[in-house]
């Protein structure tokens, strides 16, 4: 615990909580702090001038990360014939119709994104309570019902992150590994920031994004400046 401690005072060490770091600075202050073994996931979180208990003020979206997330994601995709052979050409690491159903059905999730061809819907409708509350729910408005069944698993496989905004008015997602170096994770984070705007919805009232933050997995929270989320 000592040790644990010590680290976790060490990476806090010379940060000011209430100033708002320009975002490659707070990048470059994530990176040089990180002291674990592994490759910590950087996180964004944007608190939103909305209340999501109001249909029309629901912000949800996805956003293709310009240089992908670092992380392996598995794919599941729920179709049959000609589809279900073209999701697994295109990598897909789960394919199925019925047999797939039965098995999230049971509790069987061995995969971190959903997709479904509108045909499979009344079939994948019955997993909305084993699905729903994980986030993996398939939904038109984030691509995951779809024909193109090719281009989703792609996305899914390459740096698509899906957002939703939480009850508290917090839209948060990973925007990639420590690793990165600070452009590239620069970029995905303005990606991610832009998605969100574009994604405003119109009973939205007064400041949309009111605080933005940056973390890693075993990191500080950083407070950013806003103005700086967008490229120069």
């Amino acid at each position: 615990m000592a040790k644990i401690a010590k680290r976790v005072s060490k990476t806090r060490e010379g940060i000011d909580p209430n100033k708002a770091y320009a975002l490659g600075d707070a990048l470059k202050l994530l990176k040089d702090r990180s002291s674990v073994k592994f490759d910590e996931t950087v996180e964004i979180a944007m608190n939103l001038g909305v209340d999501p208990r109001h249909a029309d003020q629901m912000v949800r979206g996805v956003v293709n990360l310009p240089n992908g997330t670092g992380r392996t994601v598995r794919v599941a995709v729920f179709a049959r014939g000609d589809k279900a052979e073209e999701a697994k050409a295109a990598g897909a690491d789960i394919v199925g119709a019925e047999d797939l159903v039965d098995i999230v059905q049971k509790g069987t999730i061995d995969f971190d994104r959903c997709i479904a061809t509108p045909d499979m819907m009344p079939l994948v409708g019955r997993l909305g309570k084993v699905l729903g509350p994980r986030g993996m729910m398939p939904n038109p408005k984030v691509g995951t019902v779809t024909t193109d069944v090719t281009a989703a698993v792609k996305a899914s496989k390459g740096g698509a992150v899906e957002f939703r905004v939480e009850k508290a008015g917090i839209v948060h997602g990973g925007v990639g590994k420590i690793s990165f170096d600070v452009k590239a994770l620069e970029e995905n984070v303005r990606a991610f920031a832009d998605a969100v705007n574009k994604a405003k919805p119109a009973g939205a009232k007064g400041n949309y994004v009111k605080k933005v933050s940056v973390t890693s997995t075993m990191g500080p929270g950083l407070k950013l400046d806003v103005s700086t989320l967008t490229a120069s």
